[in-house]
């Protein structure tokens, strides 16, 4: 690990364990060092080796067992929704008025792991966009959302604040959705998330991965974090 480096030190944790895991160095349903042996391998601290391991849990690399231990994930599979869908027509069919917060706008250097989700190089530029989604003034979801840059030159926080974020895909790039897949998922807020939807940390929450394309290009990888005390979905088979 490089401390003089700008990444911070547990994401570079979660790139070394990633790799490991990709190349079998650590096998499917193998247990992994515990959180004291991981401090003493890379020589760091116990917050730092518990934040990369948060991290890989919430990708779906690793899973824990209660008094086992921390152990690597099986390869999952993913099941597409019925419908494509967006907050703001879900929200306006149960009469509630939608409002989103961009809580930051900026510009980032893709490592390898989101590189390899929006499909693009690492180091190749892309947007990181945290917003709060809103229904009739309740905070329903906290959202990041990264977005290829090359495929939106010029986007603005303004633009979000304003308008959808599909709409701007459509109105100003002639960019439209047409298939989405997403991944649920069972996990605690974070401090931040807490704070943002006036809850208690490590309450038991939804995360939602969704991969947006148009047509076969990915134009939108977003991480959805939604308290499990304000919304469900109904998925619906025929």
């Amino acid at each position: 690990m490089n401390k003089n480096n700008k990444v911070p030190l547990y994401l570079q944790l979660v790139d070394d364990l990633i790799k490991k895991i990709e190349d079998n160095t650590y096998e499917e349903n193998e247990k992994l060092p515990s959180e004291r042996e991981l401090c003493e391998i890379y020589n760091m601290s116990r917050i730092t080796v518990r934040n990369a391991l948060q991290e890989l849990d919430r990708d779906g690399y690793i899973y824990k067992l209660h008094g086992k231990g921390t152990f690597v994930s099986t390869k999952t599979y993913k099941q597409n929704l019925v419908n494509l869908y967006n907050f703001t027509d879900e929200m306006k069919k149960i009469n509630k008025t939608p409002h989103t917060i961009v809580l930051s706008f900026k510009t980032i250097k893709v490592d390898k792991r989101y590189a390899d989700k929006l499909q693009i190089e690492p180091g190749q530029e892309a947007y990181e966009i945290k917003r709060l989604r809103m229904a009739d003034n309740d905070p329903f979801i906290y959202e990041t959302s990264y977005l290829p840059k090359y495929k939106f030159p010029g986007l603005t926080k303004e633009e979000l604040e304003e308008m959808p974020m599909y709409t701007v895909f459509n109105e100003k790039y002639g960019i439209g959705v047409s298939k989405a897949t997403e991944q649920f998922r069972a996990t605690g807020l974070r401090k931040e998330e807490a704070k943002y939807l006036k809850d208690d940390s490590n309450q038991p929450a939804m995360l939602i991965k969704r991969y947006a394309y148009d047509e076969k290009d990915l134009i939108e990888y977003t991480v959805s974090i939604i308290s499990g005390q304000k919304y469900y979905y109904t998925v619906e088979l025929t």
